[in-house]
């Protein structure tokens, strides 16, 4: 019992001691914790700082001398400095009353320097990399950089650059930043081998894509670089080609690049499907709008059966389809293309369902990385504007127009959602690229008003400060002749799609006999009408002065005939000079033309009509067309169908008469094999002067191919072609009658098309076949290629 009282009687006093000491001890607890959690300092004490001002750094942070804080204000504060990007570390402890901030700063960068590059200049490296004189420097944007680099000579065929760095500290925490390049040898590409294409031969297949195999004009053109975003972009290409010709299950199966180390030369091996080709079936088009009536919409449809399925029609019908039914007052119309293969006959019957799409309004467009070019250059090209109905055709439509400026290397346009479920935001990101363009060239033509050798240099901005107009300065000139001009166009007149500008030029020349001196101007509008057909209008005013050429006259300036022979009509044009010519013009152009620079399909289709006498000393009326179209004849073997023509007329009118300057002369274009002035009426007597006539008409019938064992990437092709022509009608003084009738002229030859780095080049040998006495024969022609 006494035991048992005695451990009682402990337990008692123990529980007794607990009651008085835990609560004192909980209350010590509880304070040193409010102590921790809401501490407060009297001041902030700042270390290690050298370029940042200590009172910037206690600005940075929340807390205050003299005001309760906690530990997650210092996790806060710590967070604040680091996200200025100033420092390398920082630490924040409580010492005592006060608060120690202590940093270490970022070094700053003074110059970028860069050593070793060669084929890439300084300004275009620095444009690639994070660091910049007077930024801070990391190691992490040393490394960014050092692959940016990289990167850089990557993308000229450079793979194995090698780049070193150089950090060296100048004191007051600044520092140079060296980067040493070791450029490489250039890689090449040996050999790209199509696998599995049938219907079309690998050069054919070749010029589709972008990627060219290496030649010896490479180190001109820079295409036989190896990209693999390059090589994506051109299997791209290979769908869309294969797509618009008729192979609606084409597929690229692989697409790859193969380095040989010892050549350090690629070759590259993209494997195709073919698949069968297929033409459009029935096409029809459904609506599941009452008020839209589907019949009332197919002759917007460019599709149509027995065509080849063409997958750019079906984009253009949905286009065409969805602006109808949008100008009709259903704005989130949209318009799906359904599509019902017949494997046994292969045809392609298309359905264009009409439906009334989910509503949702553009709420802003954002523009991004236009550094140079102006927002409203790129707004402008949208159908679409804050507030309107989103539609995803008029975007993507969008997206090829400024595609097609050519002032980016790249436009991605995204959306994101609104402040509403309704709304969108339009997201337009662009990568600018350079646009200003400087040459300087030389070139030799046989034909034309002035043969022989010339030089040229011109400057041309296509983006001029960024607001998308198009300047070119241009100065040249041969032996017997000097241009200068000055253009300048405005895309969009009084923010409307007209083109506006004009253009000043002065033209001297010197024929054989006399010589000309041309200055004039001519201001001019651009309307696009549709995607295909466009006009222009323009105001043409030219003074005209004609002179004898110095080996002609006499001591005293006068003609002399003892020593050389002009006709008469001639010597009237000279007398009468100067003149003044203003003129308006009005032109219409259809083009339907697959590739301007390597034509195989397509329609080309221009006509003007001048009409001189608003004030001036010429009085007439001219009227000109050409048209030319394309065909491939073979697809296996890319032989390409030409046929052209053309037709002109002239004629003055009231009492007015035409000069001998005003009438047409024959040249190249209107028949090969005949000097530039060589067929049409002739002059009576000795001079033998061809004055032109009123009248002309012209046909041409070509087969272009590509020229066996020379390599695609040449650029060379060859051609087979007949001309014939006729120009007559002269009422002049002095003009031979019997040369002023209708009479046919007509050539065979033998063409060579290059495509080279200065601009495309042609070659023909044409033998005339049929001609007149008074005709001047010239069997062989070098100049300019593919004019429209």
């Amino acid at each position: 019992m006494k035991a048992a009282s005695k451990f009682l009687s402990a337990a008692s006093a123990a529980a007794l001691s607990a009651a008085l000491v835990l609560p004192g001890a909980l209350a010590v607890q509880f304070a040193a914790t409010s102590v921790a959690e809401a501490a407060v300092i009297s001041r902030v004490e700042v270390s290690g700082n050298q370029r940042v001002d200590a009172e910037t750094i206690r600005n940075y942070i929340a807390i205050k001398p003299g005001k309760p804080f906690s530990s997650s204000d210092i996790d806060d504060a710590v967070k604040a400095l680091f996200g200025t990007g100033l420092f390398s570390d920082v630490q924040i402890n409580q010492v005592g009353s006060s608060l120690v901030v202590k940093v270490s700063e970022y070094k700053v960068v003074n110059q970028v320097l860069f050593q070793g590059n060669k084929k890439i200049k300084d300004n275009a490296l620095q444009m690639g990399i994070q660091l910049k004189p007077r930024a801070t420097f990391s190691q992490q944007a040393l490394d960014a950089d050092v692959e940016a680099v990289k990167a850089a000579y990557k993308r000229i065929g450079r793979d194995d650059a090698a780049v070193t760095t150089q950090i060296m500290d100048l004191g007051d925490n600044r520092v140079n930043v060296v980067f040493n390049i070791n450029e490489g040898g250039r890689t090449q590409i040996a050999a790209i081998n199509f696998v599995g294409n049938h219907a079309y031969s690998s050069r054919r297949l070749s010029d589709v894509i972008n990627t060219k195999r290496s030649s010896w004009l490479s180190f001109v053109l820079r295409d036989d670089v190896y990209d693999e975003d390059k090589l994506r972009a051109d299997q791209e290409l290979l769908r869309r080609f294969y797509y618009n010709h008729g192979y609606a299950d084409f597929q690229v199966v692989s697409a790859v690049g193969e380095l040989d180390d010892a050549t350090n030369k690629y070759t590259v091996t993209i494997t195709v499907q073919e698949g069968d080709r297929y033409t459009f079936g029935d096409v029809s088009v459904e609506s599941t709008i009452p008020e839209v009536d589907s019949k009332s919409l197919n002759s917007a449809v460019e599709t149509h059966k027995g065509d080849v399925y063409n997958a750019k029609d079906v984009e253009n019908s949905i286009v065409a389809l969805t602006e109808k039914v949008a100008g009709s007052g259903y704005a989130f119309a949209q318009v799906t293309p359904r599509g019902d293969r017949n494997f046994e006959n292969h045809t392609i019957s298309v359905v264009y369902t009409i439906d009334q799409g989910t509503k949702a309004y553009i709420e802003r467009i954002e523009i991004r990385g236009n550094d140079r070019t102006r927002d409203y250059v790129i707004r402008r090209e949208f159908d679409v504007s804050e507030g309107d109905a989103f539609n995803q055709v008029l975007i993507q439509r969008a997206k090829k127009r400024l595609d097609n400026l050519d002032y980016f290397q790249s436009v991605d346009i995204s959306t994101v959602p609104g402040s509403a479920p309704d709304q969108v935001v339009l997201v337009v990101t662009v990568v600018e690229k350079s646009t200003g363009e400087f040459s300087v060239g030389a070139g030799y033509s046989t034909g034309g008003d002035t043969p022989g050798p010339s030089v040229e240099g011109s400057v041309t901005e296509r983006n001029f400060l960024g607001r998308g107009q198009y300047i070119k300065l241009s100065a040249g000139g041969g032996k017997h002749s000097r241009d200068y001009s000055v253009s300048f166009t405005e895309p969009y007149f009084l923010g409307r799609r007209i083109a506006a500008g004009f253009d000043i030029y002065k033209s001297t020349r010197e024929y054989s006999h006399y010589d000309s001196d041309v200055t004039g101007a001519t201001v001019r509008f651009g309307l696009p009408i549709t995607d295909s057909i466009s006009t222009q209008l323009a105001y043409n005013i030219s003074q005209e002065k004609y002179s004898l050429a110095d080996g002609c006259v006499d001591a005293g300036g006068a003609y002399d005939p003892s020593k050389c022979t002009i006709s008469t009509a001639i010597l009237n044009g000279i007398a009468e000079s100067p003149w003044l010519k203003s003129s308006v013009s009005v032109g219409l152009v259809y083009n339907t033309i697959d590739d301007m620079k390597n034509p195989h399909e397509g329609l080309y289709v221009t006509g003007t009509t001048e009409f001189a006498g608003l004030g001036g000393d010429a009085k007439w009326v001219k009227v000109t067309g050409r048209a030319s179209v394309y065909q491939t004849l073979s697809e296996q073997l890319d032989v390409v169908g030409l046929v052209s023509g053309g037709a002109g007329y002239l004629a003055a009118y009231g009492s007015n008469d035409l000069r001998v300057f005003d009438y047409f002369q024959s040249n190249d274009r209107m028949i090969r094999g005949f000097e530039y002035g060589g067929i049409g009426p002739v002059a009576s007597g000795t001079s033998g002067d061809h004055l032109g006539g009123t009248t002309y008409f012209n046909a041409s019938a070509e087969a272009q191919f590509p020229l066996p064992a020379i390599p695609e990437s040449f650029g060379l092709r060859g051609a087979v072609f007949a001309d014939a022509a006729t120009l007559y009608g002269n009422t002049l003084t002095g003009v031979d009658s019997s040369s002023t009738g209708m009479k046919l002229r007509a050539s065979v030859g033998l063409g060579l098309m290059w495509a080279s780095p200065f601009g495309p080049i042609r070659i023909d040998y044409a033998i005339p076949v049929k001609k007149e006495a008074s005709d001047n024969v010239q069997e062989f022609n070098f100049g300019i290629a593919t004019r429209f």
